[in-house]
């Protein structure tokens, strides 16, 4: 798109997963005018790794269909991908932000063809996968990115492969010569939409993610399900790619801790009983998911999609703070050690694969936002405090699942609306 001419009139809207298109589309709908602004090649945001939505098991390709069909439907509302904020100065109803944009080395004549991928040979790792896999160093982020253009990855920029990648291209959209640019936007409210990443579970050291191969996170399971994901839909083992029929499940892994999230990150529970669906779905009787958990905390009407896990045969639950995984090297089995609660035995339990339910912490520390917000202990925007106009939406405010953080959006972007209608004279 063309560089963004915005007012103190005017929304800026940072982060365009879930949230921030949320937050975006209630505020262009309402006729004001919105830049929305992603760090990322595409729109989507976690949302769109995920294989299924609880508790109806739905994919969200339906959902970010519709989303994605509104933003484009709608002249008030502004997308910059490949964009992070830099600064933020000023204060309610005219804030100055300067935003950095990053090189796409494709222009709008990307018809999404595919023809650059396939003439370069340089690959990188695949961080929408998160890592499981390699990808073209020519790329389309995933099938229903938005904006639907290839990015050349900038380690191929003056080498080659990025000529090949040009000569490939019949409609002019490569350019070689596009350079890192920075923006100033003047507007009067800002709705902070930067979403959560998963806990490093390589600091959860008994439990090996970083030794044994076959320990993985449960954002990790969730692309492997995924038929365009890094093992095409087929649920085996990293180190040999044996079908992984006996899953164990690790809840609160980085949670509820002391010495890693203090909180609780709310989805896990939930996320390992969906994912104990997948095991069933792909092998049926001689599926096995064994469940270790503190407590389930599955809130409000998801109590039913619990019990409901939990009277399939199939599914094994025991109550316990697993205290270590070791590997049986001869086998690559990974092997659960601890004590179930419910009678106080010792276990030394082995599963083909062993997956942890990560927690969740604010991928931008509300602390380096801006002058005058404010952050809770965990580094996720303080709701409670006043920040000016610059409203938390979303997992930047709290660990939510999707259903919340959409209702929390359309808060955010209520309260954004508000300023603009002062900022403007319009009735509120």
């Amino acid at each position: 798109m063309a560089d963004a001419v915005a007012t103190n009139e005017t929304i800026l809207v940072v982060g365009g997963g879930i949230s921030g298109m949320t937050a975006a589309l209630e505020a262009a709908e309402c006729g004001k005018d919105v830049v929305l602004v992603e760090k990322n090649p595409s729109l989507g945001g976690r949302v769109s790794q995920l294989y299924k939505y609880f508790p109806k098991l739905c994919h969200p390709t339906c959902g970010m269909e519709i989303n994605l069909r509104r933003i484009k439907a709608n002249k008030r509302l502004r997308v910059l991908t490949l964009a992070q904020v830099e600064k933020v100065e000023g204060s309610p109803g005219d804030y100055a932000v300067t935003i950095k944009v990053s090189p796409r080395y494709v222009n709008e004549n990307c018809t999404a063809c595919g023809a650059c991928a396939e003439a370069v040979s340089a690959e990188i790792d695949n961080s929408y996968n998160y890592n499981l896999n390699k990808m073209k160093a020519a790329y389309l982020p995933f099938t229903m990115a938005y904006p639907q253009r290839y990015v050349l990855d900038p380690s191929i920029i003056g080498t080659p492969e990025a000529d090949k990648a040009k000569a490939a291209c019949k409609y002019g959209a490569i350019d070689l010569g596009m350079q890192e640019r920075s923006l100033t936007l003047k507007v009067g409210a800002i709705v902070w939409a930067t979403g959560w990443r998963p806990y490093d579970a390589a600091k959860i050291q008994p439990y090996g993610y970083d030794r044994f191969d076959n320990v993985i996170t449960s954002v990790e399971f969730e692309r492997m399900m995924d038929p365009f994901g890094p093992t095409a839909g087929r649920l085996v083992r990293p180190s040999d790619g044996k079908e992984a029929k006996n899953v164990a499940f690790i809840q609160c892994a980085g949670s509820r801790d002391r010495n890693h999230l203090k909180h609780c990150s709310r989805i896990c529970c939930m996320a390992s009983l969906k994912q104990s669906t997948y095991v069933n779905e792909k092998f049926g009787d001689q599926a096995q998911s064994t469940i270790y958990y503190i407590d389930i905390r599955a809130i409000d009407r998801l109590e039913d999609f619990y019990q409901k896990v939990r009277a399939n045969p199939t599914v094994k639950f025991v109550k316990s703070k697993v205290a270590n995984v070791t590997e049986d090297r001869a086998t690559g089995d990974v092997i659960l050690h601890g004590v179930d609660t419910e009678g106080y035995h010792r276990y030394d339990n082995r599963h083909d694969l062993c997956v942890l339910a990560v927690g969740m912490e604010p991928s931008v520390d509300a602390h380096s936002i801006a002058a005058g917000v404010h952050a809770d202990v965990s580094g996720f925007i303080d709701a409670g405090m006043a920040n000016g106009a610059i409203f938390g939406a979303g997992c930047a405010t709290n660990a939510l699942d999707v259903n919340r953080a959409v209702q929390s959006a359309t808060a955010a972007s209520l309260r954004a609306i508000q300023v603009i209608n002062k900022v403007s004279g319009a009735e509120v």
